[in-house]
């Protein structure tokens, strides 16, 4: 971790950044106009690297709405085959570095039948199903407690600041409960069946355990998921992720008008 920080900080001297951001599949067009200082995760001790389709893999220090942010253009996964704990030291580094709110966005699949691809839904809850939690192993008590709460991981304030600017712009969104998975492989029509009896909205393959871990650090948690498919069983279509990020692309300038409205208001 110290080498992590120091290797940061030399590249970007004075600038501590308050906001973080995760940019998830098809959503890393955020960062691309920011005037800033981008340095590639394989460039960083201790980060790993990002091996999925539509992240970047950079971190991209600038300045959004005035206020100085840490933006990750594209996340790893724990699919990937990282371990856990690499998944979730961004975050880590980040308290380390200043942030005290943390924005996660992502793609996600609807497991609501009133939701549909294209529609953003606010994060209110999650249901952990990736079989490992993040917090195992020997606990640091400079970032946190040894047994956090869990009852408000996302933040109730900053949910109904984000809902409230998605009606202002006439966005299509929800506040639902997003469901992760381990993946890589999409759910099957009965698993999602099972998500849905079990009160899930979405569903999807990361958030948890960068928002389990954000949130045991004390930073505020604002979690958006962009729709961008109907789950397994929903319609008969198969599942693609290319489907995945064009969909993404094609609501990208809602969801930054989103995201800048949102960070206005910080």
């Amino acid at each position: 971790m110290k080498e992590t920080i120091e290797f940061i900080q030399k590249q970007i001297k004075d600038f501590v950044p308050e906001i973080g951001i995760i940019l998830g599949s098809g959503l890393g067009d955020f960062a691309d106009n920011l005037d800033g200082i981008r340095i590639r995760y394989s460039d960083i001790p201790g980060f790993e690297t990002s091996t999925v389709a539509g992240h970047k893999g950079q971190l991209v220090f600038a300045k959004v709405c005035g206020k100085n942010a840490v933006i990750m253009q594209g996340r790893y996964h724990y699919y990937e085959g990282y371990h856990i704990s690499r998944i979730v030291y961004p975050i880590k580094v980040m308290k380390k570095l200043g942030v005290n709110t943390l924005i996660i966005t992502n793609a996600a699949g609807s497991v609501n039948k009133k939701y549909n691809a294209g529609d953003l839904m606010i994060i209110k809850d999650h249901i952990n199903l990736m079989g490992v939690n993040p917090l195992i192993g020997e606990n640091d008590s400079t970032l946190g407690d040894r047994f956090p709460d869990m009852t408000e991981v996302y933040n109730h304030s900053l949910a109904e600041c984000a809902e409230n600017k998605a009606r202002e712009l006439k966005l299509s969104v929800h506040k639902g409960v997003y469901a992760a998975m381990s993946g890589p492989s999409y759910e099957t029509p009965a698993e999602i069946n099972m998500l849905r009896i079990m009160g899930a909205d979405a569903v999807g393959m990361s958030t948890v355990p960068e928002a389990l871990v954000a949130n045991y650090c004390g930073i505020k948690v604002l979690g958006i998921s962009c729709i961008t498919n109907s789950a397994a069983g929903v319609h008969p279509s198969r599942l693609s992720h290319s489907e995945v990020v064009e969909t993404a692309a094609k609501v990208k300038d809602s969801f930054m008008k989103l995201l800048i409205g949102v960070i206005e208001e910080i």
